[in-house]
């Protein structure tokens, strides 16, 4: 840090140049001029006053200048670092992940868009493996959802389903409208936080939305039970401003009392796509990477 600068006697006191109890000098007698002579010449005034003022207005001028660059240096310096790198600046994280640079994959030679205006049935023709999220910085990912080649079997997507029952009725649901793949990716954060994304192809954009879709959207809890997932409802505090075009979007949250963890869930339509994004965590599954999650996803879709 810039010293202080001591602070001295202002100017005019004189207390620096008199001893103390020094006697006060009597004043002097000038004689009067004689008549017809001209009065004496004045002397002239002491000027060693004059050079204290000088001297004390000069340390005064230094020190100024000193604070104004010592000033200008920490007004430079902070407006150089980051934010987080000035003490008492730092911004608090929100529970956001960092996820590695999200980039569609390419399209074969001539074919459409999942949503342009030539592709009536709704079809990805990207790699669907290539459109599933990657996993954000520091998670371990779970190789076992990779499957065979990328692609996981109908039966280890069936089993995040509790009842057998309804196990056998969604796996008999998937084969009569023509499951085509079943990509997925799964990875546990440093927090306990277990993330698992499922994306289902099908035919036509038109199966995803009168047999599955509707599913998510036309009920206030999931048709089917999610392990661990007891007492779910509508996830009503996910912003509606964080919609993606083209993509219907159902999310549900395990409420209180839940069991030792609780489980968010959301259901995606995007043409002949359907995705269902998991999310637990023992104690309780934190909003914002969910949210963050389900909207990342989206926009691969989208």
């Amino acid at each position: 840090m810039t010293e202080q600068p001591r602070v001295m006697d202002g100017p005019g006191t004189g207390l620096e140049d008199r001893p103390e109890n020094a006697a006060e000098p009597s004043p002097a007698v000038e004689p009067s001029p004689a008549v017809g002579e001209a009065p004496a010449r004045p002397a002239e005034p002491p000027v060693v006053g004059n050079r204290r003022i000088l001297s004390a207005v000069l340390r005064w001028t230094t020190a100024v200048a000193v604070f104004a660059a010592a000033g200008a240096a920490t007004a430079y310096a902070i407006t150089g670092m980051e934010r987080t790198d000035v003490p008492g600046l730092a911004t608090e994280s929100d529970g956001r992940w960092t996820y590695p640079r999200l980039v569609k994959p390419p399209l074969p030679s001539g074919s459409p868009g999942p949503f342009a205006v030539g592709n009536v049935i709704g079809a990805h023709y990207a790699d669907l493996r290539a459109l599933v999220l990657p996993a954000p910085e520091g998670a371990r990912e779970d190789k076992a959802l990779r499957g065979s080649d990328g692609w996981l079997a109908a039966k280890d997507y069936l089993a995040e389903y509790q009842v057998k029952e309804e196990r056998d009725e969604l796996g008999q649901k998937l084969v009569d409208n023509g499951l085509r793949h079943i990509a997925a990716r799964g990875w546990t954060t440093p927090d306990g936080t277990r993330t698992r994304v499922y994306l289902l192809q099908f035919d036509t954009a038109n199966v995803v939305e009168t047999a599955f879709a509707s599913d998510a959207v036309a009920f206030a809890t999931p048709t089917y039970q999610i392990r661990g997932a007891a007492e779910v409802v509508y996830d009503e505090d996910f912003p509606e401003a964080a919609a993606v075009s083209h993509v219907v979007r159902t999310a549900y949250v395990e409420e209180k009392p839940y069991g030792p963890e609780q489980v968010r869930q959301a259901y995606l339509g995007a043409g002949d796509v359907f995705a269902v994004i998991l999310q637990s965590r023992e104690g309780t599954a934190e909003a914002v990477p969910f949210q963050q999650t389900v909207i990342l996803q989206s926009q691969l879709l989208g």
